[in-house]
């Protein structure tokens, strides 16, 4: 009579056989200084970088302690107490510059996020609270707040009838057709904010963006007010004119201006009001880079590891091997993938601290970002590590040869986020959409911004995946190159049982 194991002592056999894997992967002198070599490999790029990066001015911080721009020229006057603004915007035109070598180029043309409207703000210090309601160029009327809130209106554009309205410390946003029948669009609440606030027109405009020439062209906007009123509280008696954001050292072609005839403002500017994107800037997983040099050097390891029983004929001879092959490359399977997850915690924890600091040292910093997603951004490059050591220990197990798995794993892992780099945007987006390499979205820190003109490409640190859904590819690849090892272990087993 055959009695069949429990699962008890199946699981008890399992474990018996993990621990017996790791005193082996630990005896080996090699294997360990493969593990602390990705370790180092994920931690040099990142602070060399850090060290090498020129220096530049911390980020503007908005209301809430995230990184945003705030530049745009500003008609307004100091509003004491409750009141409100009025206006019709009779048109809505702009310019767009192109760079070198075609920099004389000027051509006309309103970007889709030019902005124009009337706003009410804490102060005209850069990154203070705000609430301001706008036509656009492509997206209608927005009602926006403290960079981050955007509740849309009505599509089309010009000419349209905006309205503010402050209740203590509550904006109310209208527009209007005709400037008889007023349809609310939104509010805010602009939490502290103090008794006397700036109020009045507004222009800017964000670059034109080129994808496949990954430039953003200068450009500026345009705007035509009239049938302008301030009801309520107690107002300046004359307008102030100020360019926020734009220094005295910039180009010429940077500075917004205004022109009053009568009741009608003509106000021009460039810039934006909305969160940073990461152009010019160090977001939290940049210093990061020694990942894919890290993921290389785990690989190698994975395959040593796996494929150093089948040179000694460990597994696939049933005659000698102590236990199931498949049992047994699960178990090496997650020794190899906790090591190296460990590995690349340990890399991720000591390279973002680190790069901090020496880019604050330099009058730089990373973009803050909340505290969960610093914590993704560790754990799931680890994350990518350990399993990229288990697809390298799968692929060990089905070609058996270790310059055959090293190169297939090279070839599914490293190559497509290689490849996604330098190939046309189009082609990169699908390479990271259906390969391994969607796994790296994991790490990206700054999301894209729907109201945010920007370069959103591989380069920059941006995946056409979520991060977790991203992750979620890489970990199918992972199973199914798991379970396609297992199946051919199995009949591998199967067969030298009937023979």
């Amino acid at each position: 009579m055959t009695i069949k194991p429990t699962i008890q002592g199946e699981a008890e056999g399992f474990t018996k056989l993990l621990l017996a894997e790791w005193a082996k992967f630990r005896s080996v002198r090699g294997w360990i200084i493969g593990i602390a070599v990705t370790a180092l490999l994920t931690i040099l790029p990142g602070l060399f970088l850090a060290a090498n990066s020129n220096e530049g001015p911390p980020s503007l911080l908005g209301p809430d302690g995230k990184a945003v721009t705030d530049k745009f020229y500003f008609v307004h006057k100091t509003l004491t107490g409750d009141g409100s603004i009025t206006v019709r915007v009779t048109s809505l035109t702009g310019k767009i510059t192109y760079p070198p070598p075609d920099n004389d180029l000027i051509v006309p043309g309103v970007v889709p996020w030019a902005k124009a409207g009337i706003m009410i703000k804490d102060s005209t210090k850069q990154g203070s609270p705000y609430a301001a309601i706008m036509v656009t160029g492509s997206h209608g009327v927005r009602m926006q707040s403290n960079f981050f809130e955007d509740i849309p209106g009505h599509p089309g554009s010009v000419p349209r009838w905006l309205r503010l309205t402050r209740s203590d410390q509550t904006i109310t946003g209208y527009e209007s057709v005709d400037g008889q029948r007023w349809t609310k669009i939104g509010a805010a609440h602009l939490a502290d904010s103090p008794g006397s606030v700036q109020i009045g027109l507004f222009v800017t405009s964000p670059g034109d963006v080129s994808v496949s020439e990954a430039k953003i062209r200068f450009a500026n906007a345009t705007a035509v007010f009239d049938h302008l009123k301030l009801q309520g509280g107690a107002f300046d008696e004359k307008w102030s004119h100020d360019d926020i954001g734009i220094g005295t050292g910039e180009p010429a072609h940077h500075y917004g201006g205004v022109k009053e005839s009568g009741d009608t403002f003509t106000v021009t500017g460039s810039g934006d009001i909305a969160p940073l994107g990461v152009e010019g800037s160090w977001t939290v997983e940049r210093p990061l880079i020694g990942m894919l040099t890290g993921l290389v050097a785990v690989i190698v390891v994975s395959v040593l590891f796996v494929t150093a029983d089948y040179r000694r004929k460990l597994i696939r001879n049933p005659q000698i091997a102590f236990h199931r092959p498949d049992r047994l490359l699960a178990a090496k399977a997650m020794t190899i993938g906790t090591a190296a997850f460990v590995a690349g915690m340990v890399a991720a924890t000591i390279t973002i601290p680190l790069s901090r600091q020496i880019l604050l040292s330099k009058g730089s910093h990373i973009l803050p970002v909340p505290l969960l997603t610093e914590l993704r951004v560790i754990l799931g490059t680890a994350a990518v590590l350990a399993l990229g050591a288990v697809i390298a220990a799968a692929f060990a197990a089905i070609f058996r040869r270790r310059f055959v798995a090293i190169t297939a794993s090279l070839t599914v892992l490293v190559l497509p986020y290689i490849l996604a780099n330098v190939i046309p945007l189009n082609a990169a987006q699908w390479l990271l959409r259906l390969t391994p390499a969607a796994g790296f979205a994991v790490q990206q820190s700054i999301p894209e911004y729907p109201q945010v003109i920007s370069l959103y490409t591989p380069q920059l640190g941006y995946y056409p995946l979520l991060p977790w859904a991203g992750f979620a590819v890489l970990c199918f690849y992972s199973a199914l190159a798991l379970g396609l090892a297992f199946y051919m272990l199995q009949r591998e087993q199967m067969r030298s049982h009937n023979s």
